[in-house]
């Protein structure tokens, strides 16, 4: 069965799995106790956030470890906004909804003055555009690879220009960590999300360059007083396992080459075999594992049941209260006419997607796109 919907969620890795059942049986107690079983679970924890940390190139203390990715952003974006006189949110319409939703709600609720970023072709932002935004800004949010298109932002011009200004800036990493060397955070805040590089759901972390200034957002004394709440040990040592499995992994990077042209050739063969189909974000730089292709005219929630019929798993867009698909706001964002972007599926590759998958994934995209489409299949 075809799985490339690996930007939703991963598998997690076999020994994550006993990892996380062995946390259960020997470390459930609550770390933040005196006693020694309390203390054991405590330095299992500190062990996987210097893993973590490790990850991304970081010393762990300087790790929040969360709930995930969203908590992880809302915490960096309602924590910087809540320690600085400064309520003024420069973000884009092409980050994740984590991001994109949170600046809306702000600005609703009259908290947060929100200053959209352009986007230039492709869903680039036009960071030649940021200077002209930045007087007094208390936050930038900007994500480093975008979760539909894989479509990779100028990190290193968005630091800079905030560095110049000093105006801290939050990378939402989600979609890289795990999949792409981090040497040394560009950003000022970084957000990652275990379950997107073969960890278990409900883990995830916030580094914050020492300096920034965060406010809480839960109460409480754990993680350095910046998150209450009980840590999740068996979710976190799970993490822990993934972050070292990650990190061997990118160590070799002809295994990133290799499935970046898997991913082109799955890209090249639907394009050729359907006739008018459009990838998105074509012709930027592109995570190694993500094509979002759009099939003009067609419906994604229909090509999705199709699919999923014959064992492929895909995703596209955001469902709505109806339970239909919407067309992307991102895909709009960046320019995509609304019958592209209504009939836009994303497919996300594993470290572990196999050329086995990808003939057989080719085969079901262009049966089903003839099935609901008619005639777009020669």
């Amino acid at each position: 069965m075809p799985y490339l919907d690996n930007n939703a969620t991963t598998q997690p890795l076999p020994e994550v799995v006993d990892g996380v059942r062995r946390a259960l049986e020997e470390h459930w107690h609550n770390p933040s106790s005196v006693h020694r079983p309390g203390q054991a679970a405590r330095h299992a924890v500190e062990l996987a956030r210097a893993s973590l940390a490790g990850l991304i190139g970081v010393p762990a203390r300087q790790v929040t470890l969360t709930s995930g990715g969203t908590e992880s952003i809302d915490l960096a974006i309602r924590g910087v906004l809540g320690a600085s006189g400064k309520q003024v949110l420069i973000t884009s319409r092409a980050e994740h909804a984590a991001v994109r939703n949170l600046a809306e709600r702000l600005e609703q609720a009259g908290q947060t003055e929100v200053r959209w970023i352009p986007l230039l072709e492709g869903g680039v932002v036009d960071a030649a555009a940021l200077p002209g935004l930045l007087e007094g800004a208390a936050l930038v949010s900007v994500q480093w690879a975008n979760n539909e298109t894989g479509v990779i932002q100028p990190v290193e011009a968005i630091a800079a220009a905030c560095r110049e200004r000093g105006v801290p800036y939050h990378c939402d990493a989600v979609q890289w960590v795990g999949k792409m060397p981090v040497e040394s955070p560009p950003c000022d805040l970084l957000t990652f999300s275990a379950h997107k590089f073969h960890g278990p759901k409900g883990v995830g972390g916030l580094w914050v360059r020492p300096g920034v200034r965060l406010r809480p957002v839960l109460a409480g004394s754990q993680e350095l007083g910046r998150r209450g709440g009980t840590e999740n040990v068996p979710g976190i040592l799970g993490a822990g396992v993934a972050a070292e499995a990650a990190r061997a992994w990118l160590a070799n990077a002809g295994e990133r080459a290799r499935l970046a042209a898997l991913r082109d050739r799955f890209e090249s063969a639907v394009l050729e075999r359907c006739p008018g189909a459009v990838v998105n974000g074509a012709g930027r730089d592109r995570l190694w594992n993500t094509t979002n292709i759009g099939f003009p005219r067609l419906e994604a929630e229909a090509l999705l049941l199709a699919m999923s019929e014959r064992g492929l798993a895909a995703s596209a867009g955001s469902a709505c209260s109806s339970g239909s698909l919407d067309p992307s706001p991102v895909l709009l964002a960046m320019g995509v006419p609304p019958e592209i972007a209504h009939g836009s599926v994303r497919f996300s590759l594993s470290r572990f997607t196999t050329d086995d998958e990808i003939n057989e994934a080719i085969e079901i995209v262009a049966t089903c796109v003839d099935r609901v489409g008619g005639s777009m299949v020669r």
